[in-house]
């Protein structure tokens, strides 16, 4: 049973239309006695960083999310700004993240992007595995995701990237280490891409 993250941030309806398609059980969390009897997390967000980590705090949800993840090692994926909140800090907020990687989040240096749009960063880019993972499963080749973000992730591991997109500079846009991955990107907004790799994500 995967566990959809709702803490009043992210496309929740957008993950849940998917997995209906797709055939996998999954459940909406919003309280801590959601999260009895899952196998597999979704920690969506959308806003501000600091935004993000507080209502994750006013949820309840933040002491059980760390006892499934670091202790009984339940898969969880971070989705853009729950990416983010992986890290162990944020240029963007004053709130620590969660640490559950060794990384920071840093903001893009506006002078070294060439593009018109500048930042945000807004629209398609390519996504590059740079090592294999269950999770880019037939995404090796082609794949292109939905972005909307001016921060991105830096890690201090690079065994942790898995999979990287340029923009001005080469960032960390997918990250796993052990049962935690992230992705910068939007797969509930990234049509068959996505789809895939939300199906990769069930099937771990």
């Amino acid at each position: 049973m995967i566990a959809i993250i709702d803490y009043g941030l992210g496309n929740i309806r957008a993950f849940a239309n998917i997995y209906k398609k797709l055939d996998v059980p999954f459940k909406v969390a919003h309280t801590t006695q959601d999260l009895q009897d899952v196998s597999k997390i979704i920690l969506p967000g959308v806003g501000a960083f600091d935004y993000a980590m507080g209502q994750l705090e006013a949820s309840g949800m933040r002491p059980k999310l760390e006892e499934l993840v670091l202790e009984k090692k339940v898969p969880v994926v971070g989705i853009c700004v729950g990416m983010q909140m992986l890290a162990r800090t944020s240029d963007e907020g004053q709130l620590p993240g969660l640490g559950w990687l060794d990384a920071q989040v840093k903001k893009f240096d506006e002078h070294s992007i060439q593009y018109a749009t500048h930042l945000p960063h807004m629209g398609w880019n390519d996504v590059v595995p740079v090592k294999e993972n269950k999770i880019l499963t037939e995404l090796e080749k082609d794949a292109k995701f939905y972005f909307l973000h001016s921060y991105y992730f830096h890690c201090n591991v690079a065994d942790d990237i898995i999979a990287v997109t340029d923009y001005g500079v080469k960032f960390s846009c997918a990250v796993n280490k052990e049962n935690i991955y992230g992705v910068q990107f939007h797969p509930e907004k990234s049509h068959q891409y996505g789809i895939q790799l939300l199906k990769n994500f069930a099937d771990l």
